[in-house]
């Protein structure tokens, strides 16, 4: 239906991939920008373009137009507020972590998160430093929880702790 293609971020798409990540945490999350959860989205140069392990890719539509953003960068989950069991198994500069796999409604349900994904993915293994892909989502954020089940593995289940934790849902994706 969309004509999209799939490329890493230039500096000329950081505002259109900066607008799809702000318009996602206000719709989607409810949450608007939080600085401690995404100072990535008003740098995403420095986050994602600055290290060679790092990458922020883009889907743009057939007019040029940034319609998702796909990153991952080489930090692992951190403790607090992540578990600390959930940190020593995704280690820091041996864990890609997914971030930012946004989607505009209008053009979702026809596979550019999943195309996203899957290049991300390719990514790590071609760096060749990295041992997992790990990432988390929000189980409120319509959608998500199902994506993430069809693409990876469920390694943490916050709803499940006693106390529920955060809520969270931890995945690892599968690296072949």
């Amino acid at each position: 239906m969309h004509d999209i293609s799939i490329r890493a971020a230039a500096p000329d798409d950081l505002d259109g991939a900066r607008a799809v990540m702000l318009d996602t945490v206000y719709r989607d999350f409810g949450t608007g920008y939080v600085p401690r959860w995404h100072g990535d989205i008003v740098d995403p140069a420095a986050a994602y373009l600055a290290s060679p392990r790092h990458a922020l890719l883009v889907a743009v539509d057939g007019g040029g137009q940034v319609v998702g953003t796909g990153a991952l960068d080489s930090r692992g989950p951190a403790h607090p507020p992540n578990p600390r069991g959930l940190a020593e198994r995704y280690p820091s500069g041996e864990t890609a972590q997914l971030r930012r796999v946004y989607v505009r409604p209008e053009f979702r349900r026809h596979g550019i998160a999943r195309r996203l994904v899957a290049e991300l993915v390719d990514f790590t293994v071609a760096d060749g430093g990295y041992r997992a892909v790990y990432l988390h989502t929000d189980p409120a954020v319509p959608g998500a929880e199902a994506f993430w089940r069809s693409l990876g593995k469920v390694v943490l289940d916050e709803r499940e702790e006693p106390g529920g934790g955060q809520g969270i849902v931890h995945f690892e994706v599968p690296m072949g």
